[in-house]
């Protein structure tokens, strides 16, 4: 176990420092003066020595490594540093932001399981029946259609003619519906399809026949030991879909103007924010870390394969 420990926490390390590095360096290399974007130029007469001034206590006139090094220090103190634009601290920034996102993400889940699970299991359960090609034309639909043109539909429709639901904006429980249904169906596509083909994998194994051949119903073996088999790739995909949902839906967020990471982001692009984009950068580096580690966690809870393989490794 302390062996596991230290192997995952080395490469967390690793990970953070290269992801911070490649993060750094392309930020940097972006088109466009951040320091103009500070000083609104646009708006306000601002000399060319005035630019200097700022540039240089700012430290953009440092060479890369350097201004890396400032940063890296900072950051290992736990000091994200503080928005050129607002004038908060990036952490803060970040925390305001997250719990949008987080509404959004599971909410979006659940939309994706009530859809997926039913349609997926019923599709492989009634193979090639009229059931299995309703689920799969439905798959298809709703992975083939934009979620940007789903969600501008859903705006039209439910909320400025049935005015069912708030156009735009985070103002209670409801604000949160139209975007998770958005976010929901672009995504029950892929699970609907992944579940059933690991669900007729899983129903030609060894040990679904070797219960058959002892009498027990196909219910029992579909719901106990089937589905259970079939979880592992489901899990995985589950796994990348929580990490790209918790580190925003840049569009989803855009379009329905929710207060999320996403809508934060890109807005610091927009302005060159450069602390903002680089704590983003980490923040979400570490969340797709610690998704990853509990998908291969709950491999362990789910097969029982793996637990006496490593059982007997440890032997």
């Amino acid at each position: 176990m302390l062996q596991i420990i230290g192997k995952r926490l080395t490469e967390v390390v690793l990970f953070m420092l290269v992801i911070s590095f490649i993060s750094f360096l392309f930020i940097r290399l972006a088109p466009g003066d951040p320091v103009l974007s500070i000083l609104r130029v646009d708006d306000v007469a601002v000399t060319q020595a005035q630019v200097e001034a700022a540039r240089e206590e700012l430290g953009f006139n440092d060479p890369l490594l350097v201004q890396y090094g400032s940063w890296l220090l900072d950051f290992v103190r736990m000091d994200f540093g503080t928005s050129h634009m607002t004038g908060q601290p990036v952490m803060a920034m970040i925390g305001s932001a997250l719990p949008a996102t987080l509404e959004l993400t599971f909410g979006s889940l659940l939309v994706m399981l009530i859809i997926s699970l039913p349609l997926g299991s019923l599709a492989a359960l009634y193979k090639d029946s009229w059931i299995d090609h309703v689920s799969r034309a439905a798959a298809m639909i709703g992975a083939a259609v934009p979620s940007f043109w789903l969600g501008l539909m859903l705006i039209d429709v439910l909320a400025v003619r049935m005015g069912w639901f708030p156009t735009m904006g985070r103002n209670g429980l409801l604000s949160a519906v139209l975007p998770s249904v958005t976010l929901g169906l672009a995504i029950s596509g892929v699970y609907v399809r992944l579940l059933r083909s690991s669900l007729l994998e899983a129903m030609n194994h060894e040990f679904i026949r070797a219960g058959r051949a002892r009498g027990l119903s196909e219910f029992h073996l579909f719901f106990h030991y089937a589905l259970r088999h079939s979880l592992p790739p489901v899990i995985t995909v589950f796994g990348v879909s929580l990490g790209s949902l918790i580190g925003g839906v840049v569009v989803i967020e855009v379009i329905f103007a929710y207060p999320g990471i996403g809508k934060m982001v890109v807005d610091s692009i927009r302005q060159r924010d450069y602390p903002v984009i680089q704590g983003y950068m980490l923040v979400m580096a570490a969340v797709v870390f610690v998704v990853n580690s509990l998908v291969d966690m709950s491999y362990r809870l789910i097969n029982p394969e793996l637990r006496i393989k490593e059982r007997n490794e440890a032997q």
